[in-house]
């Protein structure tokens, strides 16, 4: 016997039955070791988001819907939004205190709807044009110093949460008559519906304002607790019904010159998330912002011409006289509202600043689109669509 032999005749080999027995064990963990990757890291995590809309025929539910989606496709399914309908959990107005504890993981809404909080949110939506359409606020607010003010703002009324926003709202109609108005002498006294700092520049021409949920606007005309009133466009205008208690429409106004909706996501569920996800989170927003609005232009536009066609809405754009008229009503607003808060009017001069140079170069840049429309078209009020 060599001394190799004597070597491994004195050690202790295990049965052919133990080693199948190892081996099968072995090739099991090495399978799930496989495997269970897959599992922990391929299961969708799931956010709880409220929206401040209605489900069903409601565009801005629909928008909502785009940007879950969206998530769900940049993460490969990764990360899912579970999107419910105003009231599933909290009250409108409740969706921002329910952000920031957690009861949710994330809202959709505007921030006039935290108004009653500090009237700054407007700032950030609806508030003074200074030349600037929803786009160029946008802009303000992620390149002209506004997120700083708009987080500082958050602070000061105690959310918890990330804001992004998405989708520049064309300016909203001055809205729904029980006749044409052209004159600021044919809407004092007016009993109408808005939100927001709106309501105080309305307030300021002589309007009697009140501020409704979009849900109770219609049946406020219906009743007579209301004589007019906006909502924000053409599609969800309809979708609510005005063309059933008016036929008088209004285009274009300075009370809500621009808006977007805001996504807000509480802090701690952000910061959870893998990081790849969080960008997504906050791209995805980016992405809706152009789908949406290339979305409204078309929407908005086919329910006017429905609006138009089909319920016999007569459709005007707001005078002159009655959009100076705003225009000096946001003078007061601003005026007294930055004379008791000195943050007001810091947001305020940053917007002021911005505006004066960016909108210097796009409106002296822009040519007049009206003067090609009407010379392809014909005078714009007249245009059948």
């Amino acid at each position: 016997m060599s001394k190799k032999e004597k070597t491994l005749k004195g050690i202790k080999t295990p049965s052919r039955r133990k080693f199948f027995k190892v081996a099968a064990a072995t090739g099991a963990a090495a399978a799930a070791g496989i495997a269970m990757p897959n599992v922990a890291f391929g299961a969708a995590k799931t956010l709880k988001m409220q929206a401040a809309w209605p489900s069903g025929a409601n565009i801005f539910f629909e928008m909502a819907g785009d940007y879950a989606k969206m998530v769900s496709d940049m993460s490969g399914g990764e990360l899912k939004i579970d999107l419910q309908p105003v009231g599933a959990v909290v009250k409108t107005s409740e969706i921002g205190q329910a952000v920031s504890t957690g009861v949710l993981d994330m809202g959709h809404w505007v921030t006039a709807y935290w108004y009653g909080k500090n009237p700054a949110a407007s700032l950030f939506g609806t508030g003074p044009s200074y030349g600037m359409s929803s786009q160029e606020v946008m802009g303000w607010i992620e390149y002209g110093g506004g997120r700083k003010l708009y987080e500082e703002t958050l602070a000061k009324v105690g959310f918890d949460y990330v804001g992004y926003f998405h989708m520049p709202m064309p300016a909203q109609p001055f809205g729904w008559f029980k006749k044409n108005v052209t004159k600021v002498s044919d809407v004092k006294g007016m009993k109408y519906r808005t939100v927001g700092l709106a309501t105080n520049v309305l307030t300021a021409m002589g309007m009697v304002v009140r501020q409704l949920p979009g849900g109770e606007i219609q049946p406020a005309m219906k009743t007579g607790l209301i004589e007019a009133a906006e909502f924000n466009n053409p599609t969800s205008d309809s979708q609510f019904g005005m063309q059933d208690v008016s036929k008088h429409y209004h285009l274009g106004s300075f009370h809500q010159s621009q808006e977007m909706f805001e996504i807000c996501i509480n802090k701690k569920t952000l910061s959870g998330l893998d990081p790849k996800h969080q960008a997504i989170l906050k791209n995805a927003a980016g992405a809706a912002n152009t789908d949406n609005y290339f979305k409204a232009l078309v929407r908005y536009s086919a329910d006017l011409s429905k609006l138009m066609n089909q319920h016999k809405v007569n459709v005007y754009q707001t005078s002159d006289e009655i959009l100076a008229q705003q225009l000096k009503g946001w003078d007061k607003v601003i005026k007294d509202f930055s004379g008791k808060d000195p943050f007001f009017k810091k947001i305020v001069n940053s917007q002021k600043a911005y505006a004066k140079r960016v909108m210097k170069y796009l409106l002296m840049n822009q040519p007049n689109y009206k003067l090609a429309y009407e010379h392809e078209f014909g005078g714009i009020a007249k245009v059948k669509i």
